[in-house]
């Protein structure tokens, strides 16, 4: 169990990523239960496309190189945190290691292996044999896919650029390399824009699928403009003043529709919060702090008891007491509180919710690329959901 829960992590942060970098397309799945996964190899990318491609009920795990990825450093732990990487030495003692993986087979994971052993630059090269003995001596199927696009997104030796992803799992196919050399090419080479196996009229339907919806589309344009980041950080700035509606919900919409956006759009919505709320903390120290919509007396004096016990950290409670932030920060300002730790408070607390807000809608809107006309209906369940809890917010301090 806590093997497919970290699989489903690193599938959701790669799949996050791949929507920020161009966007990636899936075609096949995986047998059921164990099987060795060879791929053709061109980039680093390739890891992060197949963990985003594969199911994480199969845990994939992935055989890289000891000498490159383990051999000392910040390597190994990232390697195995980030890409559930094993080290499989490529100078003598690789088939010990490649052995070591037969309990994950049998145990109805998957092993992604790359033949080549190391990065080609062109068509695959001769594949070894070693996941293919790793495969007879499991007694499970060897499965070939085709990855491509990594190459330009990541060349070897270069950096990093934007384009769309394509990963094709094919059908089991016997334990050969030659066999797998071949299926694995043909599975490489096929036009992007002609999935595998797809009739006419499914090639149709899956166009139709993968196009936008129009609302969709238009608050995505939005959110990648110069308008949409203005729109944030003005909407984050007078929430901290006098707005009622937090940033978040501006964040839910725009950032669900454009994850790639949510690089920007995020922090921008942390820093205008900050500055807003210094805003509210100097004219609460003038003692001229403006009236706010949705605001009891009773969260009033609550934040004032807290800010007399705990001085500019007691922000640390606001979010989850439900209670606005600007309240804090009026309170913090009449308290006499210093900027300085008022901002380390706020920022520690008030920002990294929003920053956790802003990443899981990212992750929400890069679920839901397959399924893009579900996005109005996204929408409508996460602002009722929003409307419901803020009912109950005001009521209870009310």
């Amino acid at each position: 169990m806590r093997a497919r829960v970290a699989a489903a992590l690193r599938h959701l942060l790669w799949r996050l990523v791949l929507a920020v970098t161009g966007g990636l397309t899936v075609t096949g799945s995986l047998p059921r239960g164990g099987c060795v996964v060879v791929a053709n190899h061109s980039s680093h990318a390739d890891t992060a496309a197949l963990l985003a491609a594969l199911d994480s009920r199969h845990a994939p795990r992935v055989a890289a190189a000891a000498d490159y990825w383990f051999a000392g450093g910040w390597r190994p732990a990232i390697c195995r945190a980030l890409a559930a990487a094993f080290p499989v030495r490529r100078t003598g003692g690789g088939s010990v290691d490649m052995a070591a993986a037969v309990a994950l087979l049998r145990a109805g994971r998957a092993v992604v292996v790359y033949p080549e052993g190391t990065r080609g630059q062109g068509a695959p090269g001769r594949f070894h044999s070693g996941a293919f003995r790793l495969a007879e001596a499991a007694g499970v199927p060897v499965v070939p896919v085709g990855i491509v696009g990594t190459r330009e997104l990541l060349p070897k030796h270069g950096r990093l650029r934007r384009t769309r992803v394509t990963v094709r799992i094919g059908a089991p196919i016997p334990a050969d390399p030659e066999t797998a050399r071949a299926e694995v090419t043909r599975l490489a080479s096929l036009p992007r824009t002609a999935p595998p196996g797809r009739t006419a009229r499914s090639s149709a339907r899956y166009r139709r699928e993968c196009r936008s919806s129009r609302g969709r589309a238009r608050v995505a344009r939005l959110a990648e403009s110069r308008t949409g980041l203005a729109l944030v950080a003005a909407w984050a700035a007078a929430e901290a003043v006098v707005w009622p509606l937090l940033p978040e919900c501006v964040l839910f919409a725009l950032v669900v529709a454009a994850p790639r956006a949510g690089l920007r759009l995020v922090p921008t919505a942390v820093l205008a919060s900050m500055a807003g709320g210094l805003c509210t903390l100097a004219l609460g120290a003038a003692g001229a702090a403006p009236a706010a919509p949705l605001v009891t007396e009773r969260m009033r004096v609550a934040v004032a008891q807290q800010t007399a016990a705990e001085g500019a950290s007691a922000v640390r409670h606001q979010p989850l007491s439900g209670i606005p932030f600007k309240v804090y920060a009026a309170e913090a300002g009449r308290a006499g509180a210093a900027p300085l730790p008022f901002l380390v408070a706020a920022s520690t607390h008030r920002g990294v919710r929003i920053a956790s807000v802003g990443t899981a809608c990212a992750l929400l809107g890069a679920g839901l690329h397959r399924w893009p006309r579900a996005y109005p209906a996204v929408l409508l369940a996460g602002y009722t959901l929003f409307a419901a809890g803020l009912t109950l917010v005001v009521r209870w301090w009310g």
